[in-house]
């Protein structure tokens, strides 16, 4: 045991020496994996983890799951080429044949797939591109705290149509942070009549835009879409001829307790950009449209790696298994469960201002009980709590924490437990099990979990605030760790 603690020492002191500096899931995370089996990540050290990262969402499966790694050892036994650009192979044909079994069934009638490379910004650069040259419009919406808003592979959709950029950024309906100070339906119909009347260009002075991209859960801070507010966005773009395109990066593959996530709300989008979880394990990214949406002139972002042979293989096999043993269902069914207990826990911690999610996309956001929120507490941009059409003043919930959820992640990785951050200044505590996640490992989890809040908490509490541990920076300056946990 002590060799072993001695070379797992020897690693991360290289790493350190020799890696960015930048924040990575390395740094907050400072172990050695060796070996890995379904949900369970054993180290260098010998000691052995939970893992609730799921390789930032990619591993649907877990770690080295039989089917996964039988469809890939066929492939390197066969002898095939393990990358060939775009060309036809027979396990692409497997590929495209398994994944349009799974479409929703509005779009798997008339659906053409594009393969883009390899990280799941090069997918919604494809998707932009391919709904502004099908349009011929420049401008695109997105959301406020969306994935893509805040990555750097589509930077462009980051900037706000008052300084004349072609892409504009909408409020998100969400009833912790609503951006109107109102949350549940009334806040999810504010939000749908200001996307209304910039569609229309009534106030915004925005064209009509190419396309509009949403996440049905937003991967960053656990935030579903109301299926209601979903439907509204649909007929709003149908009516006026603007693609949707559905990111399905985070959520794809029965992570939320359906295949896709956009079967929750019944609404069939333009385009889908999917990605971590569809490759198997391996990097895979693809955009899935509408026929009449293909033309030539938008073939110009399909990047270098389209043809992971190998990822198309694991694939095909984490999409059947899924959706030959009901993983979805599954998920829908513990996802439930978890949020339940999850949400009396936050019952007995003040600093647990929210617990949300849908299926295994959970979220438990952290905050100060005492302190005084700042604008960058919202989360969101808009006319603000104060200014709502009707003049309703909203409440302000406290803000968040990201020092006291780096305390949490830390006690969770004493416990055995490996948990991501996220949302508003990385104050979200993120868990993304596999959806073969048993009862018994789910009651450890929370065991886990349960544990490290308390720890945590105790210790905030005790700890003058000038002793604060360092919190992670805010959610408008991306490092590396971020853009990490999002990429596969």
């Amino acid at each position: 045991m002590a060799g072993a603690t001695t070379a797992h020492e020897d690693i991360l002191r290289r790493q350190v020496a020799r890696e960015s500096a930048a924040r990575t899931h390395a740094r907050a995370l400072p172990i050695v994996p060796v070996r890995a089996r379904g949900m369970t990540i054993e180290g260098a050290d010998g000691r052995r983890y939970l893992d609730c990262l799921s390789g930032a969402g990619t591993l649907a499966l877990g770690h080295n799951h039989p089917v996964v790694l039988e469809a890939i050892r066929k492939v390197i036994d066969s002898g095939a080429p393990l990358h060939v650009s775009d060309l036809a192979t027979p396990v692409k044909d497997a590929f495209i044949t398994e994944l349009f079994r799974t479409l929703p069934p509005g779009l798997a009638g008339r659906a053409r797939v594009r393969f883009c490379g390899p990280a799941d910004t090069d997918a919604v650069a494809s998707a932009l591109h391919l709904v502004r040259a099908a349009t011929g419009r420049a401008s695109v919406l997105a959301f406020t705290g969306t994935r893509h808003a805040l990555t750097a592979g589509s930077a462009d959709t980051t900037r706000s149509a008052s300084s004349g950029a072609q892409t504009a950024l909408l409020p998100h309906p969400q009833d912790y942070r609503c951006p109107f100070g109102i949350g549940g339906e009334r806040g999810a119909e504010l939000a749908a009549r200001w996307t209304e009347s910039v569609l229309d260009g009534s106030a915004s002075g925005v064209p009509l835009p190419a396309g509009m991209i949403v996440e049905p859960v937003q991967g960053d801070g656990v935030l579903p879409a109301p299926d209601a507010w979903l439907r509204r966005i649909r007929r709003l773009t149908a009516d006026r001829s603007v693609p949707l395109i559905a990111d399905e990066t985070l959520t794809g593959v029965g992570r939320t307790g359906a295949f896709w996530a956009v079967e929750h709300s019944g609404v069939t989008p333009d385009a889908m950009v999917l990605s971590a979880a569809v490759g198997g394990s391996l990097p895979l990214t693809v955009v899935v449209h509408r026929d009449d949406l293909d033309s030539r002139a938008s073939d110009a972002r399909t990047g270098t790696f389209p043809g992971n042979q190998l990822a198309m293989a694991a694939g095909t096999a984490a999409l059947g298994h899924v959706r030959e043993n009901g993983l979805a269902a599954h998920a829908a069914t513990l996802g439930a469960r978890l949020l339940d207990r999850l949400r009396a826990l936050a019952g007995e911690l003040t600093c647990v201002g929210e617990v949300r999610g849908r299926g295994l996309m959970i979220g438990l956001e952290l905050v100060d009980p005492e302190g005084e929120e700042d604008d960058g507490d919202r989360g969101a941009t808009g006319p603000g709590p104060t200014a709502t059409p009707d003049g309703t003043r909203g409440r302000r919930p406290p803000p968040a924490a990201p020092e006291l959820a780096v305390v949490v992640q830390r006690e969770c990785l004493r416990r055995g437990l490996i948990v991501g951050l996220g949302g508003p200044r990385a104050s979200v505590v993120r868990l993304l099990p596999p959806l073969t996640t048993t009862d018994e490992q789910a009651g450890a989890v929370l065991d886990r979990l349960a544990d490290a809040l308390r720890a945590a908490a105790r210790a905030h509490v005790a700890r003058p605030r000038t002793e604060q541990p360092r919190p992670h920076p805010r959610r408008g300056s991306r490092s590396s760790a971020d853009r990490t946990e999002r990429a596969g």
